[in-house]
């Protein structure tokens, strides 16, 4: 226990010292933290992009297998064990977790923008229209779910299956055994709070610009970074406010309200929009996304430069891994009593389809919309965070359309803010299940600083490339995570075969 209460508190205190130590660089050297991640940023993407690549298709490929495997019948807990939330509950608080405000941000922006500036081809034209399609299907669907599923699972499995601590390095015992407790379980501890924080504190900056856009284009509020700095403070202090009702209360409610309100902006726009167009989009972009999967997820430019790539593939699956000990932590932390086979269709198949769709219905509708109006894909081109905006403006029912808009940005800017403190807050104490209102207060106000301090510095460029840093060590971490994941599961269904010879028949 004396060593379980140590560890708990050398990895709060060294995250949160390496946390504010970056906070402080961004405050008085923003020049020089700029060019930093800039360098890292430059180096991680020229040398070791294969390495993002090559990991997350090998992720993808693994979570395949564990659905059609011998141990998709392992229940994760007890035999007995029955699942703490409904299966529409769960799949929006995982949802809202694995995706919130990015998908809200790019699901008119991305489409765009590969429209007018396309990884090869001719600009502005119908394959320009199909191929944009394709990598935004590609770029939210199977390859950031899959990350999530293999982390997850992990977690879920050493946690209610091995009865260890809720934390990343518990995911590591069938390897280390009891060395988990000691300085390398730290450090992998560590490194996910360190993960984490930073990429939340990217979709918290990303958040805070969409959502002053959307007071922009509705309320017509100035949109400016000091408009955006007030924004992080006050969603600080409602998610803060949030955090003390509870994961059943809280973030369930959200997350619920979050999933409906977004059904509804789907079917107005089905209503009011191309819905043929739509139904085709979706049809067409699914057949080109499975037929490309695996020449997509393994394109590089080795005679080029590359920079498409770089700014796009390479930088989307550093994001997912930045995020993943977050979201894993909190899909384990709902996905208790279900089957393995449950817990990959739940994590791996359904958001896919589900973010496909949410793809169509909006990145569909933007290029029907633009596609012989260029100056129009030009300006949302221009203005990204007003994107999603200026595509509802052209649409009937366009205030309401706004509003609804605005109201999903809001809430899943909370909701992401939310489970965030509450994981954080999980590793932070030993991996406790249910972690105290003044740690997760605590991480709450920094990560929020931490996203201000970054708006600060440069704005998304600096919050993508800070993610970015801090993504590379993480991804092969979860490569020795699958071996381990392996190991556990073959003891446990030896165990499991074991037991049933020695029951009496």
């Amino acid at each position: 226990m004396n060593r379980t209460k140590l560890k708990e508190n050398s990895v709060f205190i060294i995250s949160l010292l390496l946390t504010l130590i970056f906070i402080l660089w961004g405050v008085f050297f923003t020049k020089n933290l700029t060019k930093v991640t800039n360098a890292i940023y430059q180096d991680s993407i020229d040398y070791l992009g294969w390495v993002y690549l090559g990991a997350t298709l090998f992720f993808v490929a693994f979570s395949i297998y564990l659905l059609l495997s011998k141990y998709g019948h392992i229940r994760l807990g007890r035999k007995n064990d029955i699942p703490d939330f409904s299966t529409g509950s769960w799949l929006s608080m995982l949802f809202g977790a694995g995706m919130g405000i990015g998908i809200v941000y790019w699901s008119v922006a991305e489409p765009v923008t590969h429209f007018t500036d396309p990884p090869y081809g001719k600009a502005y034209t119908l394959d320009a229209a199909n191929t944009a399609m394709k990598y935004t299907f590609f770029h939210w669907g199977l390859d950031p779910w899959a990350i999530y599923t293999v982390i997850g699972l992990a977690l879920a499995f050493f946690q209610y299956n091995k009865r260890l601590p809720a934390a990343i390095s518990s995911a590591f015992h069938p390897i280390l055994g009891d060395r988990i407790y000691g300085p390398i379980g730290k450090t992998i501890d560590i490194l996910s709070i360190f993960a984490t924080v930073f990429g939340i504190a990217t979709s918290l900056g990303l958040g805070a610009m969409q959502v002053t856009a959307g007071m922009h284009d509705i309320f017509g509020i100035p949109n400016t970074t000091f408009i955006q700095l007030i924004v992080i403070v006050v969603a600080t202090v409602l998610f803060i406010v949030s955090i003390n009702t509870g994961l059943e209360k809280g973030i369930k409610h959200l997350s619920n309200a979050a999933i409906f309100l977004s059904l509804a902006i789907m079917l107005l726009i089905l209503i009011v929009g191309p819905a043929l167009t739509v139904i085709k989009v979706f049809f067409n972009t699914t057949g080109l996304y499975l037929s490309d999967f695996i020449h997509m997820s393994l394109r590089l430019e080795p005679f080029g430069e590359g920079k498409w790539i770089a700014s796009w593939t390479l930088f989307y699956w550093a994001w997912w891994i930045a995020w993943a000990p977050f979201v894993g932590m909190f899909i384990a932390r709902v996905s208790k009593g279900r089957t393995i086979r449950e817990f990959v269709v739940g994590v791996l198949i359904v958001p896919t389809l589900g973010t496909c769709l949410w793809m169509s219905v909006f990145g569909g509708s933007a290029l029907e919309l633009v596609h012989n109006h260029h100056e129009l894909a030009d300006s949302m081109v221009k203005n990204i965070n007003l994107s999603i905006f200026i595509f509802f403006d052209h649409l009937p029912l366009s205030t309401l359309l706004s509003v609804l808009g605005f109201a999903v940005v809001a809430i899943y800017y909370i909701t992401v803010a939310d489970t965030a403190t509450f994981v954080l807050g999980m590793l932070s104490e030993g991996g406790t299940l249910n972690p105290s209102s003044q740690i997760k207060m605590t991480w709450g106000i920094i990560q929020s600083a931490l996203a201000a301090v970054l708006l600060l510095a440069g704005g998304l460029d600096v919050l993508q490339t800070a993610s970015i840093a801090a993504a590379l060590p993480f991804a092969l971490i979860m490569v020795v995570m699958c071996y381990s994941l392996l190991r556990g599961l073959k003891e446990e269904v030896d165990v499991q075969r074991g037991s049933k010879r020695t029951v009496p028949h």
